[in-house]
């Protein structure tokens, strides 16, 4: 059975959990419990040793731990018990194993409980995952098959889930163009299920012989090169579940992703990055607040702007890079949004912005885009590092995205080509030569229908600092028969509704006037 088998098998299962009144987001929940289970006796891990740590010789100074789980609490002991009380012995078994064995263990089952009701609903799962065919799904990798599940939850829009999930297509595609090596410490902040963490893992492996290196390299790979920090608590039970998989930066000294608020002083548990990857959640912080971190200088409820003033401000070493999926809210919000603007092309090289298309992210009719920024080797030159910005419109004319017509790697293979491979550094005279292939039978490049444009420094300034540049013309704007569905247009609007509420609130505290609790403007 291939892994895309066993992913539609397993989903299939939750017609099952559906019956029992069991949510889409409480599925995967009750369905990661389950599959650990069954993994860890697939990987022979109960015990605490993976497949590869028996083959493998393993030196005395054991670099990493795998799962630990007690006698008892194995699936093999959950498979034993009476039907007819397997349930409610399942419901103990839930609370004994997130306080008993390795930190993985407990992370995942932190104050776990079920919401299966009927005893038949537990006892038809537990028979259906048992009898699947897990060898040629072990072969191909757990973690794919894991990330096929999570992939699928984040398409059902009943799940709401697609607020945490990133389009695999995306990530890889920053991945590569960061170019993530041995040397790095890679941190993603707002970390949802590991997707970019997990990522970059998979980049490095394929570019360097990891199992190769000495003890010392390897312990240092596995537990401080990847961080992440999740605030919602069953997304990062997830995101636990796929670094497990993916056999990474698990043991009981690192946890992998840390449960935390990053946009308190709890981020400060983060290292300084050497890469950021990240996604930051859409929206204002709850009860309309700012962050709580000590360590900012500009303060908004916008969650993304605080989010990006951080990264580039506090968490980003001298020399670093990074590349942030942001909405357009981001790039044209007045107030402290053109301050954070300003600063962040003060301190950093803000080279290249990718516009991205609608309808590769699971929430209709959201516009976002991703910033590529590179801080200086020299900690005091912190004035004029952006010179020019090159803006990538992979939006304007460009179909309606979703599950008819899927965002695939081919649809980026031109923004390769304008940009290159590699966005650690930017070749200005690659990128002008591709400008000057569009041709309208002059012989000056047509900037108006090619994709790639440079926005120098003082024209951005002209435009009061707004980095919402576009300039193609939208056939599909203007044809009343193209027009998006109307959710997507009433998400647009909405969208553009909160952005101006959100100027609004900024201008009246520049006035005086402050926020009380529940996020509302008062004297």
């Amino acid at each position: 059975m291939s892994t895309q088998d066993l992913v539609a098998k397993l989903w299939n299962l939750c017609n099952l959990l559906r019956d029992d009144g069991v949510t889409y987001n409480e599925y995967i929940n009750e369905l990661t419990f389950l599959v650990f289970l069954k993994m860890a006796k697939e990987t022979s891990a109960e015990d605490g040793r993976t497949e590869q740590e028996k083959t493998r010789e393993l030196k005395k100074d054991e670099t990493r731990k795998s799962p630990n789980i007690s006698e008892g609490c194995r699936w093999d002991d959950l498979e034993a018990i009476n039907s007819a009380s397997r349930l409610e012995a399942y419901k103990k078994m839930l609370v004994d194993l997130g306080s008993q064995g390795s930190l993985i263990t407990q992370a995942i089952f932190n104050n776990a409980s079920t919401v299966i009701r009927k005893p038949a609903t537990l006892n038809k799962l537990v028979t259906e995952i048992d009898k699947l065919d897990w060898y040629e799904a072990k072969e191909e990798g757990l973690g794919d098959m894991y990330e096929g599940l999570l992939e699928i939850n984040a398409t059902e829009k009943k799940s709401g889930a697609g607020q945490y999930f990133t389009p695999r297509v995306l990530i890889n595609a920053m991945v590569d163009l960061m170019k993530p090596t041995l040397d790095d410490v890679i941190v993603d902040p707002t970390a949802g299920t590991g997707g970019f963490l997990i990522s970059a893992h998979h980049y490095i492996n394929a570019h360097h012989d990891v199992r190769a290196l000495d003890e010392n390299a390897y312990k240092k790979y596995q537990h401080r090169t990847f961080y992440g920090m999740e605030l919602v608590p069953d997304t990062r039970r997830l995101a636990m579940m796929n670094l497990m998989l993916h056999d990474l930066a698990i043991d009981d000294d690192n946890p992998g992703i840390i449960y935390g608020d990053t946009l308190s002083n709890e981020g400060k548990a983060l290292p300084a990055a050497s890469l950021i990857l990240a996604n930051p959640p859409f929206g204002t912080k709850q009860g309309g607040g700012i962050p709580t971190r000590d360590d900012l200088v500009h303060y908004t409820s916008n969650k993304q702007l605080a989010f990006l003033h951080l990264m580039y401000h506090v968490m980003l070493k001298p020399g670093g890079r990074a590349a942030v999926v942001l909405p357009d809210n981001v790039l044209f919000e007045g107030s402290t949004g053109k301050v954070i603007r300003q600063d962040l092309m003060e301190k950093c090289n803000l080279h290249t912005i990718l516009r991205l298309p609608t309808g590769i992210f699971y929430a209709a009719g959201v516009k976002t885009n991703v910033l590529f920024f590179n801080k200086p080797t020299d900690r005091n030159k912190d004035k004029k590092n952006t010179q020019n910005v090159w803006v990538y419109d992979l939006r304007a004319n460009m179909p309606q995205y979703g599950k008819r017509t899927v965002f695939t790697k081919k649809d980026m293979d031109e923004f390769y080509e304008a940009v290159g491979h590699d966005l650690t550094q930017v070749d200005e005279d690659a990128r002008q030569a591709f400008i000057q292939k569009h041709i309208d039978g002059s012989e000056v490049g047509n900037v108006d229908t090619c994709r790639l444009r440079c926005f120098s420094r003082d024209e951005i300034r002209a435009k009061d600092d707004s980095l919402d540049l576009s300039w193609i013309r939208d056939h599909s704007v203007e044809d009343s028969a193209n027009l998006p569905e109307p959710d997507v247009l009433i998400n647009e609007a909405m969208e553009e509704m909160a952005g101006a509420m959100m100027e609004l609130k900024a201008i009246m505290v520049e006035l005086g006037e402050v926020e009380d609790g529940s996020g509302r403007v008062s004297l």
